[in-house]
Order: C-alpha cells, then structure tokens, then sequence
C-alpha cells in the first residue's frame, strides 16, 4: 500500500484526487493539506511514502520550500510535484528543491 499526502491550497483540487485515487486499491490518501506548514508537519507526523505537492499556495512560501523542507527529514517521501505552471524556472525549482518529478495538472486522467 502507497501512503499519500496531498497538498494544493484549492479544496476542489484536493478533493477530486481523493476521490480519483481512491479507487486504487494500492494508494491510501492519508490526508490532505492546504499550506506548505501542513504539508510539512503530516509529513513528520504521519509518514507518508510519497507527497503530491502543488507548487504555488497563494502564501509567501510555496512548495518548493515545501518540498525542501520535506526532503531534509530522516527517511524522507518522495515528493511529486503537481502543477499548471510548466516554465523552466518553477520546474527547476522544485526538482532542486528535492522532488522526484512533476505532472501537469492540464494533463488529462488516464482511462
């Protein structure tokens, strides 16, 4: 089973892939959180095996501050970034940063 945590400051956005990873029956959503503290903190607290991390919060930090912040614990989740913004820079940003890789939200859902 592959523990989840997602974070992305629109509750729409976090709860349609709840509901999109939820028929897997290998994935656990094991919580969901609205800033780049949340997403930090469950992921002391709770472990997961992978982060989906969106990177703008619309705060003054954003996930790729996250995703450092993150990726520095003992025994780190991978991190998978999410996001609309496909530039060299804010893609860059987040793979320095310590995630594993990106998607694009504009991406459509595999059948």
């Amino acid at each position: 089973m592959i523990r989840i945590l997602l974070a992305d400051d629109h509750p729409v956005v976090r709860a349609g892939l709840r509901a999109m990873l939820s028929g897997e029956p290998d994935l656990d959503v094991v919580a969901d959180a609205a800033t780049p503290d949340e997403a930090v903190t469950l992921a002391i607290d709770l472990t997961p095996d992978v982060v989906l991390m969106d990177l703008q919060f619309g705060t003054d930090q954003t996930g790729a501050d996250a995703t450092r912040r993150i990726r520095a614990l003992d025994d780190p989740p991978a991190v998978l970034v999410l996001t609309n913004y496909d530039t060299d820079s804010d893609i860059l940003g987040s793979v320095e940063a310590g995630a594993s890789g990106y998607l694009l939200k504009t991406l459509p859902p595999r059948s």
